[in-house]
């Protein structure tokens, strides 16, 4: 009996100390894994964007959480958003990859993307329409289209005037209108101090002639300066040198005095009938050459770096339809037209035997300029006009995107702009930028919408909530164009949102698995899939359904 009770008492030793020794050296093994995980960084428990290499506070005095290697991803490894490059940091890249100088790209995980970037799930993408186009460099041009005013060449402007008084004798062209060539007959005009005027120098030559003989060295000189004055006189009154020797050889005055045309062309305007008085300075006629006319174009600014002197244009007349006029620009006024806030340009034409180019018409105009930029461009519908900027949302890979403020050139016909700092080629850009906004939305607006449950819905339901329980009875479900979260809400649940009103945690299980994620700070934000809170930036911990619904009520929070 005593070898049987001191058998028992030894073994209950023997186990005890075996328990001691596993539990001691389990013990001593999780310890040593503990201290075993490295360490990367410590972040701030407030925004983990904000990070140190060594342990320490943020201003309320609470500690920075440490970064373990295996966190933040599945199988114990972080999930890296996409690469930059490491001597600019908006050179980003989906994949590995080096710079120019041989440089490995740097990887940015996602625990670390800013809080100005942007995190959409491929299945929102998707839902939304993303659509995205490398900038690179492009050759572009562009076609100017206008219309063009023709008027008169003004160079070949042919004001008729006469500078003696007298009376309209007879007109020899009585029509406005009519076809004229140089040196033709016009009219011919009486003028008695034309005629006087011919008599003194026919009288001046007769006495030249009578004291040539016999008179004096100064008589002749005289007589010579009588007849230079007299002729001097016809000449200023236009009266030609062959006229003023048929008067010579006829040795009587005329009484009438012919004026003829001065160039071919049209006679513009008509301003005498016959038998008219007229005064020195006078217009008579007005003639036009048309053999060149015209076009008075108007550019927009935006339109003048594509155009220089030189320039071919393409012109239409609508009354020859198929049929196209070349012309050329010669000369760009240097003034903006205040009304039509454009810029005149002038066109030269050539016109037809048949004058089709009438003065007063209107020709379509094609300005193809011979101007080719070669730089970098986007398509005109990546780029948000916000009115004080011009943004560009660039995908950074994995789903990651960031806005970026652009400064933009020229614009060309192949529905792409140029682009002069914001994007280097090689840059991803979201082509489908539309999808962003509505009529009544902004720019700060459209880039919360895409986080899909941030600052917007947030602001829309805390505005709203004073009414939450008069809108329950009218309330009409949210419709994806309504709100983006709330499109979230009613198609996928893969991203973090902050919930209002009643909650119903089961719905947002997705998968059926019984668990959900939850911020452990605002309990509110919840997610069928592991993510950080847009508000707080913390880590959604994994918890039950039940779980969470506790944490929920726990907080004042309804639950369903």
């Amino acid at each position: 009996m005593k070898k049987i009770i001191i058998t028992g008492i030894i073994s209950i030793i023997i186990g005890l100390g075996a328990g001691w020794f596993i539990f001691n050296n389990h013990n001593s093994t999780t310890n040593s894994k503990t201290s075993e995980k490295k360490i990367l960084y410590y972040r701030s428990p407030m925004n983990p964007t904000v990070t140190s290499k060594v342990p320490m506070k943020d201003q309320m005095g609470m500690d920075y959480v440490p970064v373990y290697a295996d966190d933040g991803g599945s199988g114990g490894e972080r999930k890296i958003a996409y690469y930059r490059s490491p001597m600019n940091p908006t050179e980003t890249s989906p994949v590995p990859k080096k710079d120019e100088m041989g440089m490995d790209y740097v990887p940015v995980y996602a625990d670390q993307v800013g809080t100005d970037q942007i995190h959409i799930d491929p299945a929102t993408q998707q839902n939304i329409g993303v659509t995205t186009e490398i900038a690179e460099k492009r050759k572009l041009s562009r076609n100017i289209r206008t219309t063009a005013n023709i008027t008169y060449d003004e160079t070949k402007l042919y004001t008729v005037s006469t500078k003696i008084m007298g009376y309209i004798e007879k007109l020899f062209v009585d029509y406005t209108g009519q076809y004229v060539r140089k040196g033709q007959p016009l009219l011919s005009i009486y003028s008695p101090d034309l005629v006087s005027t011919q008599e003194e120098y026919l009288q001046a030559l007769k006495y030249r002639k009578e004291i040539s003989g016999s008179g004096s060295l100064i008589s002749k000189q005289g007589a010579d300066q009588l007849v230079e004055s007299a002729k001097r006189r016809l000449l200023y009154w236009d009266i030609s040198e062959k006229e003023i020797k048929a008067l010579e050889q006829r040795g009587t005055p005329q009484k009438t005095m012919t004026i003829f045309s001065p160039a071919d062309g049209i006679v513009a305007d008509k301003m005498v009938i016959n038998g008219q008085n007229i005064m020195p300075g006078m217009a008579l006629y007005k003639i036009a050459d048309l053999t060149t006319v015209w076009g008075l174009a108007q550019i927009y600014q935006y339109e003048l770096p594509w155009i220089k002197l030189g320039d071919k244009v393409n012109l239409q007349l609508s009354y020859m339809p198929g049929k196209t006029f070349q012309g050329r620009i010669t000369y760009i006024y240097p003034y903006l037209d205040t009304d039509s806030k454009t810029v005149q340009v002038r066109i030269e034409i050539h016109n037809s035997s048949n004058y089709e180019f009438k003065p007063g018409m209107f020709a379509d105009a094609d300005i193809k300029s011979p101007i080719t930029l070669e730089t970098v461009a986007v398509p005109n519908q990546a780029i948000i006009h916000t009115g004080t900027r011009d943004v560009a949302i660039i995908s950074l890979g994995n789903g990651y995107f960031e806005p970026r403020t652009v400064v933009l050139g020229v614009r060309g016909d192949s529905g792409y702009v140029q682009v002069l700092q914001g994007i280097k080629p090689g840059d991803e850009v979201v082509t489908s930028s539309q999808f962003l906004l509505d009529s009544e939305s902004n720019l700060n607006a459209a880039l919360n919408n895409m986080t899909l449950g941030s600052s917007q819905a947030d602001s829309t339901t805390q505005n709203n909530s004073t009414n939450n329980k008069a809108e329950d009875k009218t309330k009409k479900p949210v419709s994806p164009k309504d709100n983006m979260s709330g499109m979230q809400m009613i198609g996928s649940h893969s991203a973090p949102v902050a919930y209002k009103g009643v909650i119903d945690v089961k719905a947002i299980d997705d998968n059926m698995d019984g668990k959900v994620y939850q911020c452990p700070m605002d309990f509110n934000v919840l997610s069928d899939k592991p993510g950080i809170d847009p508000k707080c930036g913390m880590k959604l911990q994994e918890v039950t359904i039940q779980q969470a619904v506790d944490n929920l009520k726990s907080h004042g929070f309804k639950v369903k």
